[in-house]
């Protein structure tokens, strides 16, 4: 009698990772680059590197200008100030501008101040004239006492606006020069310093608010070409957002204020962000804005008209 073997094969099939959820949005050819998150109203405030708007995109997706002016070329950083009631845009000229013109191409440096209720601009405080050269307004951070600090990437320089309007340079550390784009996100620490990730250098530099002569590197075992937005979770932990062919969103941790620190966490390859820039916090969840700054910079005749904000999820590094 024959024996006869069977052989059953069991077909598994592998699910590819899925990326993070995303909230997805219409506006047509912005391009945004800053994001701020407001707990009261509920919406993110998101800016405009190719034409120059301010926008608000509710959680499912709803997108309505802001602010808008013919002036306008680019806008970058955006931040709810701790007041709840205004919102500071960094507006200037600097790369992918539909707008562009000779006379304001890397010369415009303004800080907006728009009303959120009304939509209203409050002030225009015009920066240029603070450092000469180049300029590209581009992070904004608030102290304690509600001062603003703006990062001027191509004047390498980081400025201080008081709660009267004044401006001036608050530091020109030799940190924070680059070749290219230098100082671009920053924090304020309740321990009275300010902390800037240097996007060229992909070095975080950690800057005391009463003596910012005394700059200087956080240590840590990696840096981060093409570090563009910062988030400060609490005392001791950063979040790092990074594009440059990387796009990635990373945790780091400090148990020495920020003397040396360690990447702890960071988000999946498979999320695919696409050239992620800034980070907010909506609740618990970090959220981040994909600015597709990719296709502008290959030279995309037909620009996007959807962009997306997408949840960072942090899985721990294996040590």
């Amino acid at each position: 009698m024959k024996k006869y073997m069977f052989i059953v094969f069991l077909s598994i099939t592998v699910m590819a990772q899925e990326p993070t959820k995303r909230i997805e949005f219409e506006a047509p050819g912005s391009y945004p680059e800053g994001i701020a998150f407001d707990t009261a109203a509920k919406v993110f405030y998101i800016s405009s590197a190719r034409l120059g708007t301010v926008g608000k995109v509710t959680k499912d997706g709803k997108y309505t200008e802001l602010y808008a002016d013919k002036s306008l070329k680019s806008s970058y950083g955006v931040k709810l100030h701790p007041d709840g009631k205004r919102l500071f845009v960094c507006a200037g000229d600097a790369n992918y501008s539909k707008f562009s013109t000779p006379e304001t191409k890397k010369k415009m440096a303004r800080l907006l101040i728009i009303d959120i209720k009304s939509g209203k601009k409050l002030s225009d405080i015009d920066l240029s004239q603070l450092v000469p050269g180049e300029h590209f307004p581009n992070d904004i951070a608030f102290d304690d006492k509600g001062n603003a600090y703006i990062t001027d990437s191509y004047a390498y320089a980081i400025y201080k606006i008081d709660n009267k309007g004044n401006a001036a340079i608050f530091s020109q550390s030799e940190l924070l020069k680059s070749a290219g784009v230098g100082p671009n996100g920053l924090v304020y620490h309740p321990s009275g310093y300010i902390m800037v990730a240097n996007n060229g250098s992909g070095a975080l530099v950690k800057i005391d608010l009463k003596n910012p002569a005394t700059a200087s590197k956080v240590k840590i075992d990696q840096f981060f070409p093409g570090a563009d937005g910062l988030l400060l979770n609490d005392n001791n932990t950063l979040t790092l957002v990074q594009n440059g062919g990387v796009n990635k969103v990373f945790k780091i941790k400090s148990d020495n204020n920020w003397a040396t620190a360690q990447v702890v966490a960071s988000t999946a390859t498979e999320d695919r962000f696409a050239y992620p820039s800034t980070a907010t916090m909506a609740g618990n969840d970090t959220w981040v804005m994909n600015a597709n700054f990719s296709e502008i910079a290959e030279g995309n005749n037909v620009p996007s008209k959807k962009f997306s904000i997408q949840q960072a999820v942090f899985k721990p590094l294996v040590e």
